[in-house]
This record gives structure tokens, C-alpha cells and sequence, in this order.
């Protein structure tokens, strides 16, 4: 990358800011500073909820009544979807 050569990672830097600036204006910035940091506050979220329910699922005996009624759930769902499709 010949533009990296010429003014290093410092200079890339100072050329995002300035081009984000230029393209969203001073006054959005905050409002976009906002909107990252609740979209990675969500993000985050929904990777902890994923991980307790691989917990809860890996906890379950697998012939217990709730992974049997997911299995059923799971098989109806996807015998809808394929009538919807077809």
C-alpha cells in the first residue's frame, strides 16, 4: 500500500478522524459516538445470553423432558418451513 508508506499509521489515523469529521459534521459526532456504543453494549449482551443458554443446554440430561420439548419444537419449525417454501 503505497498511501501507508507514505504517511505511516499515524498518518492513516489522522485522515479517518478528519474524513469521518468531514463527512458526519461536528455536531453528529456525538450522537454517533452514542449509537456505536450502545450497538457494542447490544452485541455484547446477545454474546453473553448465547453463551448461558450453550451453558443451560449443555447442563440438561438429554432425555430430560425440556430437550425432548425442544427437539419437537424444533422438528415442527422446521416441517413448517419447508411447507412455506414449497
Amino acid at each position: 500500500m503505497v498511501v501507508a508508506e507514505i504517511f505511516g499509521p499515524d498518518g492513516l489515523i489522522v485522515i479517518a478522524v478528519l474524513a469521518v469529521v468531514l463527512l458526519f459534521g461536528g455536531a453528529k459526532l456525538p450522537k454517533l459516538a452514542r449509537s456505536l456504543g450502545s450497538a457494542k453494549g447490544e452485541f455484547e449482551k446477545g454474546l453473553k445470553e448465547g453463551a448461558k443458554a450453550e451453558e443451560d443446554d449443555k447442563d440438561e440430561p438429554k432425555g430430560s423432558p425440556k430437550a425432548i420439548e425442544r427437539g419437537a419444537d424444533s422438528a415442527a419449525n422446521e416441517t413448517k418451513r419447508d411447507e412455506t417454501t414449497a
